[in-house]
């Protein structure tokens, strides 16, 4: 069985981070890990305190997992601080981790750009490593760019410039639109590629940035490559968004579980391109 691990931070609602992670990776079928980064106080309606984890002890998990039994795969998602971002880098270029890390930023609040302006947009680019595949969202690009983005254009130019500059392959996500949910990937070779969907229309969305990350580096896992990647997980979002669960006051989370596979299917979740595995 393939493994993969998640970097993050535990959400007490269980609709995102670490709790998202463990429920995507689990309905991938795969073996889920953890390092925990911070611990949150939060619910769909927000979030109310936030504890963060020591870099020595973050380290101390990464080692743990590393040396028993090794991912296959990467996700990072909520990191809190330069010193846990450069605790991470460090930790996962001493294991030889370059080959599958994905990296996440799924905060979509304008509440969130203080913090990602207190870790460092310079702790972030000075972490990346070859092989890791970034996807921010639009208001996180517009942070790492230091432009507008308000088209098509803007979108490939910054995720081109981003993997240009960082040597990783860079995924902006467009979900914030009120139309369409269009990402653009731009790899480490020049190559783009668009993944085009409707929205979809729903107000529960918590948790989408955790859960499209951990589907990526489930793909990774398997051998897919970037673009194929992308797609598979794309498709397992619009499912989760499209099944309709409704918990909660405020902006509920996603059903993960909203297509398993059948009891003669031993391979990860029956979408076409994981049956290219087969």
């Amino acid at each position: 069985m393939k493994a993969v691990v998640s970097i993050a931070g535990s959400d007490s609602s269980g609709g995102a981070g670490i709790q998202a992670d463990i429920k995507t990776i689990a309905a991938h079928h795969l073996f889920a890990e953890t390092v925990i980064t911070a611990l949150t106080a939060q619910n769909t309606l927000g979030v109310t305190g936030v504890h963060e984890v020591p870099a020595a002890f973050v380290s101390e998990q990464i080692d743990a997992v590393f040396s028993d039994i090794r991912p296959d795969a990467v996700k990072v998602g909520m990191v809190s601080s330069a010193e846990i971002i450069r605790a991470i880098a460090g930790d996962l270029d001493k294991w030889h981790a370059e080959k599958h890390r994905g990296r996440s930023r799924h905060g979509d609040d304008e509440r969130r750009t203080p913090y990602r302006r207190r870790c460092g947009v310079g702790a972030y680019r000075g972490a990346s490593s070859p092989g890791e595949r970034h996807h921010p969202e639009i208001p996180e690009a517009q942070v790492l760019c230091g432009c507008e983005l308000s088209d098509e254009e803007s979108c490939e130019r910054a995720a081109v410039s981003l993997a240009r500059s960082l040597g990783v392959n860079v995924l902006v996500k467009g979900g914030h639109g009120a139309h369409d949910a269009n990402d653009v990937l731009a790899t480490r070779s020049g190559e783009t590629h668009w993944f085009r969907h409707e929205a979809i229309p729903t107000s529960n969305t918590h948790g989408t940035g955790c859960t499209l990350s951990s589907a990526i580096a489930c793909g990774l896992a398997c051998g897919l490559s970037v673009p194929d990647a992308v797609a598979a997980a794309k498709e397992y979002l619009t499912g989760a968004l499209s099944a309709g669960l409704d918990l909660g006051k405020g902006s509920g989370p996603l059903d993960h579980m909203w297509k398993t596979p059948d009891e003669t299917d031993v391979s990860p979740l029956p979408f076409k391109f994981f049956k290219k595995l087969k």
